[in-house]
């Protein structure tokens, strides 16, 4: 092969579906060297195309083998170089360099977004010995033939250095924060203990702790307060509903007791309310909003909805995820892509409905990113073998995407007042009038609808049964995953592809545990290290000037140089201090390190002896791992039970139901099993009954 156009992608996914797209006899050839995948295609020129793995460089000190701190001056390397794990970067950049030397152009292909175009100009620049200025830059939003061919026909002729620029200094940032505010704790802790722990903050990493442990003091600082509810069980028409005291929270038992004995008998209403209201159509997804449907419909943790989105567009059923836009533009094709769905049973008549308007025009959101628009489905069909989660994110995005286009959905809802000696109870009804866009997004439509009979004033009401409940005020839920994301959304920091990652953090580190993110010992040691000594490190409107600011690179009104600058000058006196105070630091955050790692280990109380506590403990000596109570360590408690050595094991906090005894859980070969250790248990003799 002579001289040929190198195109630069993301991943080994996409540069296998461009060179089938750009090939003119849709003959494109895959090879390899070293393992590492690349693809012959034949057009205009000859074209190969080959893929990186995400980042290939990264940010490093640019004195080798240092690992003291503070430390501002970095550069930008290739990542075998930085990191231990990334040793397979090595023989890709070998390649990618080998290949560059019979190119005469250069495209740019990787993701159209901040992540991508640091990923592709720094390969064109350090891989292919400086070819970023004469690269141009591909766009497109989906993996589809069509837009593949057009983005390389009409390719941009120069890459988008503002956006890089933007890019760059994010990592950048990051890194200086990073590096320098994990390696004060870590080392903290190390040289007080004499043990290595990783412990790390950020920019993002200290607000998000901040928004849990906020959370957490208001969980715990709860004084529950006692009131009463009333309901009254009514008959009309010969059937019963349910009705409420209209002043819901009464504050004495007394009050509420008298109250109940005043409303036996007959009352009557006394007026009818009836109100027609418009729900409109849902915007399309942005990547955050379907993490959350994701999260509330199927329990999906966010990286397991990225991933699943991020499959189905490298099989090109949807556009890029990785997006903040709740816009559609016409030029997606709206018919093409119904026509497309309508092919299949399960969306033909749904489809038929829409592209029977005149018009197609979708409920768009307010969110607008200048990459790529809102996620939607391509109008290719998927292939029968798609897994569970990505199955049910395609249907969610079909689902959505269809919605947008639909009618308001009308509702109407009742409230009758119904007095009996002097007192007031609600009965709410409501119902569905015309679904509107509802028809589209079923089955994930949350509407409980409660009909009611003919109201009229004056009807008479029988009272059948008063209820008095008892209830206590709760404090404001702790956060989950979820909830979380959408707090980062509403206050802006974090970037949409980067926020899963900074919520998996923080359990990785071991600040939160649980799906409903308690904080441990280690988080609240980790938040008031950095409110005494760095405070602006967990400012959240520090965080979220320099997001904006950031940004502002991207659209030339912002400089670098500026903004590495004032980083720098923030934490030069933050490192200072915590230098000073190590030891007392480290001492603390040891101490709650060793705290935390307790608790993560406790089972449950231990049923023998009743004042010690059930413990996974490893022995030193064998390396196996057993069920132990603490008081065994003060001779005061033998009970000690064998655990199967294979599996993970993670503790559950449930209870057995046959003997109540802890229970653990342990996932082994992809399967997860509840576990009573109790020899004794009722099950089990059940079990071996079985046996003999």
């Amino acid at each position: 092969m002579g001289k040929y156009t190198l195109i630069i992608t993301e991943k080994p996914d996409t540069a296998r579906r461009i060179a089938s797209a750009l090939d003119q006899d849709q003959n494109e050839k895959g090879t390899n060297e070293k393992g590492v995948p690349y693809y012959l295609a034949r057009r205009d020129t000859d074209i190969v195309v080959v893929p990186a793995l995400g980042h290939l460089y990264t940010v490093s000190a640019e004195k080798k083998g240092s690992s003291s701190y503070p430390v501002f001056n970095y550069k930008w390397v290739p990542r075998f170089v930085a990191e231990r794990r990334a040793r397979h970067v090595r023989k890709w950049l070998d390649v990618i360099m080998k290949l560059s030397k019979n190119a005469d152009r250069f495209v740019d292909a990787c993701d159209y977004d901040m992540e991508g175009s640091v990923i592709g100009y720094c390969i064109l620049k350090y891989a292919c010995g400086g070819m970023e200025k004469a690269s141009r830059r591909m766009k497109f939003s989906t993996l589809a033939e069509e837009e593949l061919e057009k983005a390389y026909v009409e390719s941009l002729p120069h890459l988008d250095f503002a956006l890089i620029e933007a890019g760059k200094t994010r990592h950048e940032v990051d890194w200086l924060y990073g590096i320098n505010l994990s390696r004060a704790l870590t080392f903290a802790a190390k040289n007080w203990s004499g043990k290595y722990r990783t412990l790390s903050t950020g920019r993002v990493q200290g607000p998000l702790l901040k928004f849990l442990v906020s959370r957490e003091n208001t969980a715990r600082s709860f004084v529950p307060t006692p009131y009463w509810q009333i309901k009254a069980k009514l008959q009309m028409n010969g059937q019963i509903f349910t009705a409420e005291f209209a002043n819901q929270a009464i504050e004495t038992w007394k009050e509420a007791y008298t109250l109940s004995t005043e409303c036996k008998g007959r009352g009557q209403i006394e007026k009818v309310t009836v109100k027609r209201f418009q729900q409109p159509a849902p915007v399309p997804f942005d990547l955050g909003a379907l993490q959350v449907e994701a999260y509330s419909l199927f329990g999906y943790d966010l990286k397991k909805t990225l991933d699943a989105a991020q499959g189905l567009y490298l099989d090109a059923l949807i556009s890029y995820p990785r997006t903040s836009s709740q816009k559609l533009p016409p030029r997606i094709g709206f018919k093409s892509i119904l026509k497309s769905l309508g092919s299949t049973i399960e969306y033909k008549g749904l489809t038929a409905h829409l592209l029977a308007k005149t018009v197609l025009k979708p409920h768009e959101g307010s969110r607008e990113d200048p990459a790529h628009p809102a996620i939607y489905p391509t109008g290719k069909l998927p292939r029968p073998f798609l897994n569970k989660s990505e199955r049910n994110i395609w249907d969610i995005i079909v689902r959505r995407f269809m919605a947008a286009f639909g009618e308001p959905a009308i509702g109407q809802s009742t409230k009758a007042d119904i007095t009996i000696n002097g007192n007031v109870f609600c009965l709410r009804g409501r119902q569905t009038i015309q679904q509107g866009w509802q028809q589209f997004y079923a089955p994930y439509v949350n509407s409980e609808e409660t009909l009611l009979p003919p109201l009229n004033k004056g009807q008479p009401v029988d009272f059948k049964k008063v209820i008095v409940e008892d209830r206590f005020t709760r404090p404001p839920p702790r956060y989950n995953p979820s909830s979380l994301l959408q707090k980062m959304e509403e206050v802006g920091i974090g970037t949409k592809a980067t926020r899963a990652d900074s919520i998996q953090t923080l359990y990785k580190r071991r600040y939160v545990r649980n799906e409903r993110m308690t904080v441990t010992d280690l988080g609240f040691e980790v938040l008031e290290v950095l409110k005494s000594h760095c405070q602006q490190v967990v400012s959240v409107e520090m965080t979220k000037e320099l997001e904006d600011r950031i940004n502002r690179i991207g659209q030339n009104s912002e400089k670098r140089e500026d903004i590495l600058a004032d980083a720098i000058r923030i934490l030069k006196p933050v490192l200072k201090e915590l230098k000073q105070k190590e030891l007392r630091i480290g001492e603390r955050l040891s101490n709650a390190f060793e705290k935390t790692r307790l608790e993560e280990s406790v089972i449950g109380a231990c049923p023998s002896c009743k004042t010690g506590k059930l413990l996974v403990i490893y022995s030193r000596k064998t390396g196996k791992r057993f069920v132990g109570c603490t008081n065994y360590f003060t001779g005061l408690c033998k009970t000690s039970f064998a655990l199967p050595q294979r599996g993970t094991i993670r503790l559950n906090g449930g209870k057995c139901s046959a003997c109540g005894w802890p229970t653990l859980q342990v996932r082994m070969r992809g399967k997860t099993c509840v576990l009573c250790f109790n020899p004794d248990c009722a099950s089990k003799e059940g079990k071996r009954r079985d046996q003999n």
